[in-house]
Formats: structure tokens, C-alpha cells, sequence
């Protein structure tokens, strides 16, 4: 059955997104492959590649929680749980940054994505604030400045690692690049304003939501200029009962679900609209 596609990703695609990135194919070995096993790995090339970014892991733990939790250990686990989803919907490739509990700076994570021609970058992660009051999940784009204090300190904390420098356009004049650049950024803004609303208006039937849930800085991890990235606090493991509830696989279950929903919604280009 084929899906409808999201017509910003086709312009995308026609202004040229990803410079210079460069599909990896698995090699097939030496035997000639039949012209049926052509048809399937053309047909799976189509599909969305959707690139999820458990946040942290190995030597950075991100947020420890109340009762002694690791932010890695959650993320993981959530984006596990998606990424199995989104898969056996076969409607999505899937890829993660990371697989196991390693260390992959901030760049690296973008650079994987570009390098593969990612159609979304989707980052996971579960904060910690001084407030042990505040609970809720929250998504946030990027921005030049910061929606408000807490998501500045968020994003300084965020992007403690590493910085991600935008890579060049080859092969064109410089003015054809930045032309070319600013439509490309401009398409990728759209398009990560249109699932941070899909993520929130899906989160918020069965997920506890942050005030203000769309919020906006300047994270690194999300600037790459040609990919609609989004980054999700599932909530905050500084609160003892937003901690315990991503323990559960159940509650992991719920986040994954919903933002497997969003991601359909993103590609089948509706939108839905928040309960209340």
C-alpha cells in the first residue's frame, strides 16, 4: 500500500537534500541479484528513513534521577521501543545513532544522519532541573534564541559535549549555495514546526505534558540545516514520578506509540489537533 508523502520532504528532495550525503547499501555479495530483489530494494529505498538519537550514553550519563536512574539507560530504552515500532509498520527504514550504551559526540549523531540522507532526526532524551516540582514531557525545535530560561539552560546543558559545524554545499557557485542553503533551511523549518505539533498534540492524551510543551533553542544536535530534527524530553528525572513512570516499559510503551502516531501523522500530511 503507498503512503502519501509529505510534498515540503519532495521539495526537499528537489532542492537537494543532504549535500554531498551519501546512501550507505550493504554489499550483496558476488551473486547476480534477481530482477525481483531489485524491485524490493528500490521499493525499500523510498521509504522515510526515520533516525532516532537514544541521547547520551557510555562515559555521559545525562540526567541521574531521584533514585539513581541513568537518562542513557531510559532514552534507550524509549527509542528501542519506537524504532521496533516504526519498523514493523514497514512503513519507515529505521536507524539509531546509537545501539548500545557508547559515547557518540553531538556531531557525529548529525553527521550519521546527513550521511545516510535521513528524512527525520528524532533526538530522545529525559531532563533534570533544581525544581523537583516540575514534571512533564516537552519538544522542542531549533531556535536562534531560547523560547524561555529554562530551555536555554536545557540547551547549555545539552550541548556541553560538543559543537556541530554546518557542512558546505560543493560543486556550485557560492551564491547558487547559499540560495540553495537558505530554501533548504527554510523547507526544514517548516517541517520541524509541523512535528514538534504532531509529537505534542499525540503526547497529550496519554502522556503528561510540560507547560508550553513546543519549545524552541538552540540545541546542536538539531542543526542540521537540511533534516526536520525535533528533540523530546519524555519528561524529567529529576521528579520522582515522571522517574518511575519511564522506568515502566508500559509508560515507555505509551511514548512510543504516540509518537509513532505523530510520525504517520507527519508523512500522511494531516495534522492532529490536541485534545482540549
Amino acid at each position: 500500500m503507498s503512503m502519501p508523502v509529505d510534498p515540503a520532504y519532495t521539495r526537499r528532495l528537489l532542492l537537494g537534500h543532504g549535500f554531498g550525503a551519501a546512501l550507505l547499501l550493504p554489499s550483496v555479495g558476488r551473486a547476480e541479484p534477481s530482477a525481483r530483489t531489485h524491485r524490493h530494494a528500490a521499493a525499500a529505498r523510498q521509504l522515510p528513513l526515520v533516525v532516532l538519537d537514544p541521547g547520551h550514553g557510555g562515559k555521559d550519563p545525562g540526567a541521574i534521577g531521584v533514585s539513581g536512574t541513568y537518562e542513557k539507560h531510559i532514552a534507550f530504552a524509549a527509542a528501542g521501543e519506537l524504532a521496533r515500532r516504526l519498523r514493523e509498520s514497514g512503513r519507515y527504514r529505521v536507524f539509531l545513532t546509537r545501539e548500545d550504551d557508547v559515547f557518540i559526540p553531538l556531531n557525529d549523531r548529525v553527521a550519521l544522519a546527513q550521511q545516510r540522507g535521513a528524512t527525520l532526526f528524532i533526538s530522545m532524551h529525559a531532563d533534570a532541573v533544581m525544581d523537583h516540582a516540575v514534571s512533564g514531557a516537552s519538544v522542542y525545535t531549533l531556535g536562534a534564541t531560547a523560547s524561555d530560561s529554562q530551555t536555554a539552560s536545557l540547551a547549555v546543558r545539552e550541548n556541553a559535549a560538543d559543537r556541530y559545524g554546518r557542512p558546505a554545499a560543493t560543486g556550485v557557485s557560492p551564491e547558487v549555495a547559499s540560495i540553495l542553503a537558505s530554501l533548504v533551511r527554510h523547507e526544514t523549518r517548516v517541517g520541524s514546526a509541523h512535528l514538534q505539533r504532531q509529537v505534542v498534540a499525540c503526547l497529550g492524551p496519554g502522556v503528561k505534558l510540560l507547560d508550553n510543551p513546543a519549545r524552541h533553542a538552540g540545541f546542536a544536535v538539531l542543526k542540521a540545516a537540511d533534516i526536520p530534527s525535533v528533540l523530546v524530553e519524555m519528561g524529567f528525572m529529576s521528579n520522582a514520578k515522571d522517574e518511575a513512570a519511564l522506568r515502566r516499559a508500559d509508560h515507555r510503551a505509551t511514548v512510543a506509540s504516540a509518537m509513532k502516531r505523530a510520525i504517520d501523522a507527519y508523512f500522511n500530511g494531516v495534522s492532529v489537533r490536541m485534545a482540549g
